[in-house]
């Protein structure tokens, strides 16, 4: 059933995910403000993204193993890439990412790659932040990249899974 969309919506700690696959992959991975009605009809990729999903946010998975099924530029595809290469817990700046994709100027062209990122939370555009430290712009917002942020931290540091805040 290849290129046939299907969706499953999932409840998080911090907000509802909107999961999309297209037969190939994962396309899509957005926080919702309300669940709609799933199409996913038994799929393997739903069904093991929400899983995946789930262990992320019980702290019991430190990195994603989907595949994905992303539509973008060539530089959008090689920003992505480079996301997906940034360890749990850790940032990197626009400017490592730009540097790392191979432009070490493109740091605006980062950014809008960044931003149109389709598959929030695997694909982890949250773990970019600016070159000062600073936590810039998170198309889900700022609230939401912060305690995404936060959970990493927590679980990187104490490693058992038990959480050492009550923000989740």
């Amino acid at each position: 059933m290849t290129g046939e969309k299907r969706f499953c919506y999932i409840e998080t700690p911090i907000g509802t995910l909107y999961i999309e696959e297209d037969g190939r992959g994962i396309t899509r991975v957005d926080f919702v403000s309300t669940a709609g009605e799933d199409n996913s009809y038994g799929s393997e990729f739903l069904g093991s993204a929400a899983k995946q999903l789930g262990e992320y946010f019980a702290g019991e998975r430190k990195a994603f193993s989907l595949p994905l099924s992303l539509s973008g530029t060539v530089f959008q595809q090689k920003v992505w890439n480079e996301l997906l290469k940034i360890p749990y817990g850790q940032t990197r700046s626009y400017g490592e990412i730009a540097a790392a994709a191979g432009n070490p100027k493109a740091c605006r062209a980062v950014g809008m790659a960044v931003h149109r990122n389709p598959v929030a939370v695997i694909v982890p555009c949250h773990r970019v932040i600016g070159k000062n430290g600073s936590l810039t712009g998170y198309a889900a917002g700022l609230d939401k990249k912060i305690k995404l942020l936060t959970l990493e931290s927590t679980y990187s540091q104490n490693g058992s899974g038990a959480a050492l805040c009550d923000d989740f």
